[in-house]
C-alpha cells in the first residue's frame, strides 16, 4: 500500500518561507520521479515542480528562483523549500509519486495534501 504523507504547511507572511515535506512508503523511492502539485480554490491543480530520479528538477515559471525541490532516497523523503512566499503561492500542495511518458510527468500515487497560506 503506497502512502505519501506531507507535513510542513502553516501560514506565513508575504516574503517568508516555508518548508514542506513528504514521506512516502510503499513505494520503491529512489526509483519514483517526484513532484509537487497544488490547488488553490477556484483553481486547476497546477505542477509545481518535479525531480526525476537522478535529481534532475523542473519548475513551473511562477516559482522558478524562489521555490526548490530535493529529495532523500535514504530517508524516502521528498522537500519543497518555499523562499519569498506570496498569496497567490496559497493554496493545497499535494506530494506525488509518479513515471514520466516522453519528458511528461504523469503523477500516479498522491498525498493528502497540505494548506499553505500566505497572508499578512
Amino acid at each position: 500500500q503506497v502512502q505519501l504523507v506531507e507535513s510542513g504547511g502553516g501560514l506565513v507572511q508575504p516574503g517568508g518561507s516555508l518548508r514542506l515535506s513528504c514521506a512516502a512508503s510503499g513505494i520503491i523511492f529512489r526509483y519514483n520521479p517526484m513532484g509537487w502539485c497544488r490547488q488553490a480554490p477556484g483553481k486547476q491543480r497546477e505542477l509545481v515542480a518535479v525531480i526525476s530520479r537522478s535529481g534532475s528538477t523542473n519548475y513551473v515559471d511562477s516559482v522558478k528562483g524562489r521555490f526548490t525541490i530535493s529529495r532523500d532516497n535514504a530517508k524516502s523523503t521528498v522537500y519543497l523549500q518555499m523562499n519569498t512566499l506570496k498569496p497567490e503561492d496559497t493554496a493545497v500542495y499535494y506530494c506525488n509519486a509518479g513515471r514520466f511518458i516522453g519528458s511528461d510527468y504523469d503523477p500516479t500515487y498522491w498525498g493528502q495534501g497540505t494548506q499553505v497560506t500566505v497572508s499578512e
